[in-house]
């Protein structure tokens, strides 16, 4: 490598003393008389701007800020130090970051570089072993979760720690654009990781077989359409489903919980015409999601959605037989497994019938009827009856299939006669009036009236399932159910009477947890609050910080409508106000991070904003209680809520008199 290039890469120290000049220095290093290592670990003044500004990231994808070279002479460099780490920033023409090369280890040595875009860091290299050599590259903030490890310091990833769902689909369908086989497998599940989670061995030698001989399927197909090439830029990340699904260790595919996104899609674009990409399932291991098949281009314009992938499958003859004995395998439950095997194989799709649907569940029905009628054991009858449970309530919920409302009440009758003490009973009965609710709403759907009527029964639905079984673990979710809807009707003591129940009989559970949140909320008015948490560029925020001024409080979601409608007058309200000490800080709920800069740049919603990473499930929303967005407090001077349950109006009243 040319000597000069070695000005783009993050190679070597900053900070050891000496009285030398940078320029000679640089004129040696460009006519190769000395290193650049040399020329950093020499220089002790501050660094001259172009030579801060020369330096690049290892990884060629960061879209950072840059500056023309006619600006430089308005950009700074000052030093910073917190405890032993120190280094120099770099701010741009309008103050915001554009670098940071930081010591960490206080050995005088640069191990940080980091990269900004509109003020938030984007993009980092790291040198972890003090080696002066990037071992490290993380994507941050509005670059993405990308986390990599370059083993061997070649300036080549060679896995990534921790990479999104939606990255992992973009890395694939970049690899197989440029033709690298090793990018791709890096987000391929390998053996080690289906090791880690203890997939089930029929499971781990399926999938290994689906990801084996990457480069040579990926040439094939590439070769063979015109839906990814040279130039093919992926748009976005799709889904069957908004959010990842759930497979418990207990199923027996795994020994631990696996989350599996199911039947994903990537959307790219090439030559300005748009394709489609089959992806299949992504698999999440540890903080890294991994992709269980190579990527497929689909031509023409029929999309080939199926229903359950290798991970996916209901549970079947597959994964079942491995938790028996192959001695416990009678001749006709051998045969249950196959005829099991293979109706879940041509499940339907979503595109389905209902016809379709009402054959596949009774059929399958008939089968876990047999294989129950055959276990041997009570855990497989629990295991069997489990299945048909949860089949029959999935299949009510896609509004296809009524009849399995009358097939649960046949269950829980049959439960109840020949297991009065069994626990499937409430775990029928539940699943039961959630399908029943589900089929009732659908025909009440235009009709106001009806619908009304529809929601004062699903309460004394809710209200006798908690009182016949208190101690079943659907209560809680029952009893969250009940005070959320008492909450949105503006009976606040109901409501707290129920989260008070909740919190009492199921204190250890999710539900329990919110509802403590939701009682503290719904009592904060006149009490002092404490909100604090990192911010979207990773920095502390507190509203301790804000004694002395009025403070509104917004928890909010780029996918909240009622948020984006409320926000021109909030922001009127803080254009107006804030001379005479109104300010605003935001908990951001985006569990998608990439979505949030576009969203502020676009509504200029531009104040501090706490991040929350998991959404509604986030530590401050569960703190708070928080079932919906927008929630507003207001917050006085003092630091004592005003309002906890704020409007838009309740500010136009409220901020006069809170700011005088």
């Amino acid at each position: 490598m040319p000597v000069c290039d070695l000005f783009v890469r993050p190679r070597a120290g900053v900070f050891r003393s000496c009285c030398r000049t940078w320029a000679p220095l640089l004129a040696a290093a460009c006519s190769g008389l000395v290193s650049v290592q040399s020329v950093f670990a020499q220089a002790a003044d501050t660094p001259p701007i172009d030579l801060a500004m020369s330096f690049r990231p290892t990884q060629a994808d960061v879209d950072y800020e840059r500056v023309d070279k006619a600006d430089y002479s308005k950009c700074t460099i000052d030093v910073e130090r917190q405890g032993k780490a120190s280094g120099w920033v770099v701010s741009g023409p309008e103050g915001q970051i554009l670098r940071r090369f930081l010591d960490t280890n206080g050995d005088n040595v640069v191990d940080q570089w980091r990269y900004y875009d509109r003020g938030y860091e984007i993009y980092r290299d790291m040198d972890t072993n003090f080696n002066n050599k990037v071992d490290q590259s993380r994507w941050l903030n509005t670059g993405g979760t990308r986390w990599g490890i370059d083993t061997n310091e070649d300036g080549r990833l060679d896995r990534w720690k921790m990479i999104s769902a939606e990255e992992a689909t973009r890395e694939a369908i970049l690899a197989m654009a440029s033709g690298t086989a090793s990018r791709l497998e890096r987000v391929l599940v390998n053996a080690e990781e289906a090791d880690q989670i203890g997939l089930a061995p029929p499971m781990k030698k399926e999938l290994l077989a689906n990801v084996s001989g990457a480069a040579e399927k990926m040439r094939q197909r590439v070769s063979q359409t015109k839906v990814i090439g040279q130039g093919t830029q992926w748009v976005r990340f799709d889904s069957s489903m908004l959010m990842p699904y759930v497979i418990p260790a207990d199923e027996g595919k795994a020994n631990a919980d696996m989350l599996v996104y199911e039947n994903v899609m990537a959307i790219v674009e090439t030559a300005g015409e748009t394709g489609f990409v089959q992806i299949g399932e992504v698999l999440k291991v540890g903080d890294a999601w991994k992709l269980t098949q190579i990527p497929a281009p689909i031509e023409g314009d029929m999309l080939q959605i199926t229903d359950g992938g290798v991970l996916m499958q209901p549970t079947s003859p597959a994964n079942q037989a491995g938790m028996l004995s192959q001695s416990d395998i009678t001749p006709e439950m051998q045969k249950l497994l196959t005829d099991l095997q293979q109706l879940d194989s041509n499940a339907p799709t979503p595109q389905s019938t209902a016809a379709d649907l009402a054959r596949y569940n009774s059929k399958r029905v008939e089968i876990l009827s047999g294989l129950l009628a055959s276990a041997q054991s009570e855990d497989e009858r629990v295991q069997w009856l489990t299945q048909m449970i949860d089949g029959l309530a999935a299949a009510v919920q896609t509004g296809k299939y009524p009849e399995g409302v009358r097939q649960l009440t046949a269950v829980e009758n049959d439960l109840k006669q020949q297991r009065p003490k069994s626990k499937l009973i409430p775990y029928t009965a539940y699943r039961r009036l959630l399908a029943d609710y589900t089929v009732k709403l659908q025909s009440a759907m235009a009709d106001a009236e009806k619908r009304e009527e529809l929601q004062t029964w699903w309460l004394e639905q809710l209200k006798g399932f908690v009182e016949q079984y208190p101690d079943a673990d659907d209560s809680a979710d029952a009893l969250l159910q009940l005070a959320i809807t008492e909450e949105f009707s503006g009976n606040a003591d109901t409501a707290k009477k129920w989260y008070t129940q909740l919190v009492d009989t199921h204190p250890k559970t999710d539900a329990g947890a919110r509802a403590r949140g939701a009682l503290k909320r719904l009592s904060l008015e006149g009490k002092s609050i404490s909100l604090s948490g990192k911010g979207l560029d990773g920095k502390p925020i507190s509203l301790a910080n804000y004694q002395g001024k009025a403070v509104l409080v917004i928890f909010w979601a780029t996918w909240c409508q009622p948020c984006t409608e409320d926000l021109p007058q909030i922001k009127a309200l803080y254009d107006q106000y804030r001379s005479k000490g109104f300010e605003i800080v935001g908990v951001n709920l985006d569990t998608q991070r990439e979505l949030v800069a576009p969203y502020i740049a676009e509504h200029g919603n531009s104040w501090p904003h706490i991040a929350q990473p998991d959404g509604l499930d986030g530590n401050v929303a569960v703190d708070f209680g928080v079932i919906s967005v927008p929630t507003m407090f207001l917050v006085d001077k003092t630091g004592k809520v005003a309002s906890n349950s704020t409007s838009v109006e309740d500010m136009k009243e409220l901020l006069p008199e809170l700011l005088e």
